[in-house]
Order: C-alpha cells, then structure tokens, then sequence
C-alpha cells in the first residue's frame, strides 16, 4: 500500500532506487483525512457532554473551595485538621461530639470534630491548605493551642495560634504566631523560669532554635539556637532533676528515615547538650514509632511518650510508649494502647486515614484534654489521582482510535508522509545515511504494517455483524467509563462526602427510619451506606411489624438502636425519643438512597433553619379544593408549600413534642384510619405554628428508590395514594387551617441548592 519501499544492494556503491513522486492515496486522500478529522471532533464532543453530565450531576462537590477563596487548595501532603478530645485519664479519652457540648451560636447541637481546618485559619485572614501538629498551653481557664498552618500562598509552614473560653467547643483564631523564610511545624511549647518558650522544628535552616515569648501569645524573639543540627519533631521533658531532649535526625548514611530517634541531656533546657550513649535510640523500621508524635506525659508517676507509625503512609496512626527506663547510659520503653478507637467511615472521616500527632494535658478541674491532628486521605493523594487521571485520559486516546478503525472512520494509524523517506527532496549525505542505517525503509515498513492493521482488525471484527455490533457497544462503554473515571481522579478531590461548617463548626444529626420485616433487604443496605456519612452520629430504626433483626446482622459504622413498637402505626415515626441526643433528626425512608453529600448539604442547610423542614422531596398543595400532586405540579408553578417528611431534617425536641400534643390528637387519629398522611400532618403543624416560611428544599443530585427491586414498596398505587392525600389536606385544613396561601419559590436561597 503507497509507494515502493528502497531496494538497497550489498553495496553503497551499486545501488538502485526507484522513486516514487506519488503520494500514498489512502493516508492523502482528502475524503480519509477529513473522516478522520470529523471522526475525532465528534468524539470529542460527545465525551465532553457525557463528561460535562457526570461531572454536573454525579461527582461531588470540594465541600473546602465554597470555604475560602484564599485556602483550602489541594495539597499533595494531605488535608489536615484538628479536633479535642477529653476523659477522665489520658486512657479514656472521647471525642467532643460523645461529650454532648452544644452551642447555640454556632448551631452546633453537640458540637463535633474537627475543631480547626484550613477554613478556620483561611476566613480568619490567614491562607491555610491545612493545619497539624497541634500544642496546647494552659492558662488558667483559657486555653491556647499553637499549630502548623501551611501557608497557600509560600507553601511552607507557619506557627498559629487558637483561643478557647469554653474548653475547647469553640475557638477563636488569633494569627500567625510566628513566621520565617523557612517551614515551621511542631511548635513545643512549655514553660521554665517563670518565661514561656517555643522550640518549633525548622529542620530546613539545619538548627534547633528555642523561641521565647515576648509578648504571649503573638509575639517571640530567638533566645537561642540550642543546636545546630535539622533535628525533627523535638521536645523537652524534665525527669530525674535531668532535661532531656528528644529528637529524630535523618541526615545520617543509614539512617532509617522516620525510624530514627536520638536523646540529649542537660541540667537546663538552655543546655549544654550531650548526646545519650545509646544513640541513635532507634534506627529501625519507620512504623515502629520512632520519630516523635506530640508532647510526653506523666499519669501514675510514669513517662509516656507518644510514636508516629509511618509505616503505610506518613503519618498513619498514633502509637504511645511507656517509659520504663531512662538514664544516661539506658533507655527502655513498651507499647501500650491509647484506647482511642479508630473511626471507620473511611474518606468521609475527618481522621480517617491517618493521625499522627496527640497532646494530652490535665486541666485544673482534674479532667483530661487531647488535642490530634487528622486526615481523610493519605500522603501523595493528589499526585497518584493525577497521575491514574492522566493514564486513563491515555487508555480513552488510545480506545477512541481503535473504535475508530472499526467503524472505519481512521483508515491509519501513522501517515506515511510522516516518515523520513517522504520528507521531500533530500541531499545525496542524506540517501548515504538513510540506506546505509536502514532507518528509512524499516521506518516506512512499520508505518505500513500499523496502516494494515486497521483494516485486518475490522475484517477480522466484522462490525456490520451481530457480534460485531457488541464488541463496538462494549468498546464505547469502556472508553466512557474511563473517561469519566479519569475526570473524576483528576478534577473530582479525593471523593470523600465531606461534612459542611456552619460559622466554622461542625454538628452531628441523629438518621431516623421506620420499617418492617419484609423490608430487611432495604434496611441492611441503608445502614451501610448512611452509617458511612460524616455527620450521622446513630441511626434509630423504628420497628413497626414482625421479628426484629439482631442488631449484629448490620455493617454500620455508628451505632444502631431497633425500637421496637407495640402497635403498627404511621404516627411512631414522630414519637418522643428521649434516647436521641442531637437536636437534628433526618427522617429518611429506608427505601431511599442518595449520596451522602446530599444528606450533608441538607444538614448544613437545616442547621440555617433549625424551626423548619428541610427536605429533599417538595410538593405543592393548591387548588380548590386543596389537591396532592407530585413535584411536576410545584416545578410547574414554581414554589412548594409542603416537604415529604420520609426524607427530611427536623427538630427533634420541637417536631416529636408539637406532633403529640393534644391539638394534634384528632390528627393522628386520622394517620391510624388512613394509614397514611403522617407527613402532611407534621407540615400543616409546623404551618400552624408560626406565620413564617415552614419548609425549606434542597435539591438531591440523585435517588434511587430501592423498594422498586425488593417489590416491597409501601404505596405501590400512586393514585389512589393521592387520592388518599387529597382527602388528608381537606381535613387537616378544617383542624388546622389552610397552607395554600404558603408558598416557597424554587432558587430562593441563591445557594445552587434548591433549584
């Protein structure tokens, strides 16, 4: 096909060619070049649209970029931040939202972890991508916690520093403590003589530099440089009537990086120091908790002194020593466990990838209180999800290419006038070196042989055949997979479900469902899913019918509590539960699955109106008489009046108790007789209640409702559970009054969120 390869003899000075002046007619033909072209353009935009609708409708939003316009940027190191802890010892300690703290300020109802992110240190006016390796200091009543920030704009690490009045619920950022033209973490703070110093590492200036306080807590000035070695992550203790120096140094040939650790003494932390005869202490593995992890503590008379595993990934996990031996000549230490229980949410997780530093300390009421650093994602996230996006951008390259020559729109792979025999006309040194290498022709042949296996791959295909038909449909699924799996590791953030701050604090809701048992099915998959959501802290299934299940039948990852009733009614979806311990309840059928960004975007969106329904099912009840349809209708008319309650956000104090109240009585009394309308019940309560807006909607990216494959689907008959409804709004208007003169419109809140 095309021209005539070269015909060299056996010697360069008896050769014969042939030229040939005309072109190849199947890689020049302007009809083949313009399929081609027309061929890729097409696939272009097809994959751009499909791409543009996952993109638009399935990958979830970066909960941080809707934080701050000056933080939060993604970082290959990861996206830490800070939560509190408390307990009775250092042994017990529990997670602030366990503590049931509320603040009403923040809406915060218990408060919950993290307590500082890179949004807290961003809004306050200082960029942050993340914060870590958190120092408490402790003055009386108000605590101070100095921590790394890394700074979006240098890249390197500041010292900052936090303010709390109210034991660690709330903090209020104070700036940046201190800065140099070099990275700053674990800033050690401690006192000694009556002064307040801070030994940071700053291993990248090669010196371990003691800072004291000037004007606490903002202001510092270098009192000494103690060594003049990149020590990491060092702290001083006083023991025996010595100080010792803790540090790793990972300059040695040899050394094990993040499994080395050296100990120095001295009789003042001024120093001088000498090094322990034993050093290096360790230079082993990198998971066995060499490099130091937070501040050492005394509890029962003994030294504790906490480890980074950094065997996995850096940072994965906390391990804490117990020192039995420590003198100048020998130093003995035991693991013993933290009792801290690892989350098991996953990405969704605030830590629930990795944490790797604690400071525990013992307030003056006698009670205990930690503050750890964590993260969702591992070290190097965001270069290997760059770099699988690239590779898949690659296959899908290569793929549209192949589904190209089996529709036959490329013809060739590699034109051949892209070869060096057809670069034009060429000197006589120029033949010499092409016949004398043999790179020309053999160029040329492997062009040609590319060229061939396009049409030998479509006859061998036969795409005009059944089979071929298939191999040509499974192709493209393959390449649109790919495409949308390499947007997603690309541009799509490290896919966890993230919860949303509100006035820069976290909360927590209680997940409410009520089923029976021949919907088990459902209720097994729900809790796995949901129990996975960030902000969900217990799920409470209201049991209405049958044998209970056990509850170790269930894969969840917060509690599950059955309550289990004695009468089959609608109305115990609404019953007072003193048991639910946040004032946020969602009320979500167990036959509706929905990412867990949708519930979180919800929760943030009902925590800005914690006295109305926040839901994600709208309806509008209009006409005359008053007539229930389905969302069509409110879009229609653009505003709703009415949320579904079987996938809503509620008050539990105020919702449960309004719902069994006495004017509610004849209400419920209709629920029991209909079996139905329980939720257009609780609106036209809420209605009644207040002369303000009642709902509130939030748009879902998307819902599958799983009842349509277990076949157990409780108003299986749309119309005459309708019908059913319809009846239900003449009545409840009688009790109650009417809500047709209460409309919401759609994209009020101007937040995308209810469009």
């Amino acid at each position: 096909m095309g021209s005539s390869p070269i015909v060299i003899s056996g010697s360069s000075a008896h050769r014969t060619t042939r030229p040939n002046n005309n072109k190849n007619k199947n890689n020049n033909d302007p009809c083949v070049s313009s399929s081609a072209f027309v061929f890729l353009i097409g696939s272009f935009i097809i994959l751009g649209s499909i791409c543009g609708l996952y993109v638009r409708f399935l990958m979830t939003p970066n909960v941080h970029a809707g934080l701050s316009a000056i933080g939060c940027k993604e970082d290959d190191e990861g996206s830490w931040s800070i939560g509190v802890f408390y307990g009775d010892s250092p042994f017990s300690l529990k997670p602030i939202e366990d503590m049931n703290i509320w603040r009403n300020k923040s809406a915060a109802w218990p408060v919950a972890n993290p307590v500082i992110t890179c949004a807290s240190a961003s809004v306050a006016g200082f960029s942050s991508n993340f914060v870590a390796d958190p120092f408490l200091y402790v003055q009386g009543d108000v605590l101070y916690m100095f921590f790394e920030t890394k700074n979006s704009i240098t890249m390197q690490g500041d010292i900052g520093v936090a303010r709390s009045t109210d034991k660690g619920a709330s903090w209020e950022q104070l700036g940046i403590a201190l800065d140099e033209d070099w990275h700053l973490s674990y800033p050690y703070v401690f006192d000694y003589n009556g002064n307040i110093y801070m030994m940071p590492e700053g291993r990248a200036k090669g010196q371990l530099r003691l800072y004291r306080a000037v004007k606490f807590p903002m202001e510092w000035t270098l009192e000494k440089i103690i060594m003049k070695k990149p020590l990491v992550d060092s702290f001083i203790i006083p023991h025996d009537g010595k100080y010792w120096l803790f540090g790793s140094d990972h300059r040695g040939i040899g050394t094990e990086y993040n499994g080395q650790l050296e100990i120095w003494y001295s009789t003042s932390p001024l120093g001088p120091w000498k090094p322990h005869k034993k050093n290096p202490i360790y230079n082993a593995d990198k998971s066995m908790g060499a490099r130091n992890g937070g501040r050492p503590f005394l509890f029962d008379g003994y030294l504790y002194r906490v480890g980074q595993d950094d065997g996995e990934t850096y940072g994965r996990r906390i391990r804490l020593f117990k020192v039995e031996v420590l003198t100048t000549n020998v130093f003995k230490e035991v693991e013993v466990p933290l009792g801290l229980k690892a989350s098991i949410k996953g990405r969704n997780a605030w830590n629930g990838a990795r944490s790797h530093h604690l400071d525990v300390q013992r307030l003056s009421s006698g009670e205990w209180i930690g503050v750890m650093d964590g993260d969702r994602v591992p070290s190097g996230d965001a270069s290997r999800r760059f770099n699988l996006g690239c590779a898949s951008v690659l296959g899908v390259a290569a793929l549209v290419i192949l589904f190209g020559m089996l529709l036959g729109a490329v013809r060739g792979l590699v034109p051949l006038s892209w070869c060096p025999h057809d670069f034009g006309k060429r000197s006589d040194a120029s033949l010499d070196w092409e016949q004398s290498n043999l790179i020309s022709s053999r160029m040329r042949l492997f062009c040609s042989h590319l060229n061939r296996a396009s049409s030998s791959l479509r006859t061998r295909i036969k795409p005009n055949t059944c089979s071929g038909s298939s191999v040509l449909a499974l192709t493209f699924l393959v390449i649109v997979v790919l495409m949308c799996t390499g947007v997603k590791y690309i541009y799509g953030g490290s896919g966890a479900h993230e919860a949303y701050p509100l006035h820069g604090q976290y909360s927590q809701f209680t997940l409410l469902t009520m089923t029976y048992d021949a919907r088990l099915w459902n209720l097994k998959m729900y809790v796995e899913h949901y129990s996975r959501c960030s902000s969900v802290r217990e799920i409470v299934v209201v049991w209405n019918k049958g044998q209970p299940p056990e509850l170790s039948e269930f894969d969840s990852a917060v509690p599950v509590r059955i309550r289990v009733e004695e009468k089959n009614s609608l109305n115990n979806r609404f019953k007072v539960d003193p048991s639910i311990k946040t004032r946020s309840v969602l009320e979500l059928d167990d036959d509706i699955m929905m990412p867990c960004d949708d519930v979180e975007r919800g929760f943030k969106v009902w925590r800005e109106h914690p006295e109305r329904i926040v839901g994600f099912y709208p309806r509008l009840a209009n006409g005359s008489p008053l007539k229930y349809r389905a969302e069509s209708h409110a879009r229609k008319h653009n505003g709703y009046n009415m949320i579904l309650t079987g996938a809503a956000f509620i008050d539990s104090k105020m919702a449960f108790e309004m719902y069994w109240s006495k004017e509610a009585a004849a209400g419920r009394e209709t629920v029991d007789n209909l079996f139905n309308c329980e939720d257009v019940l609780l609106n036209f309560l809420y209605a009644n209640t207040s002369s303000s807006k009642t709902v509130e909607y939030v748009k879902p990216a998307w819902a599958i409702d799983t009842s349509k494959f277990s076949g157990v689907a409780i108003s299986g008959n749309t119309q005459t559970h309708y019908a059913l409804r319809s009846s239900c709004l003449e009545k409840f208007s009688e009790m109650y009054g009417s809500i047709s003169n209460r409309k919401s419109e759609f994209n009020r809140r101007m937040d995308g969120w209810d469009v």
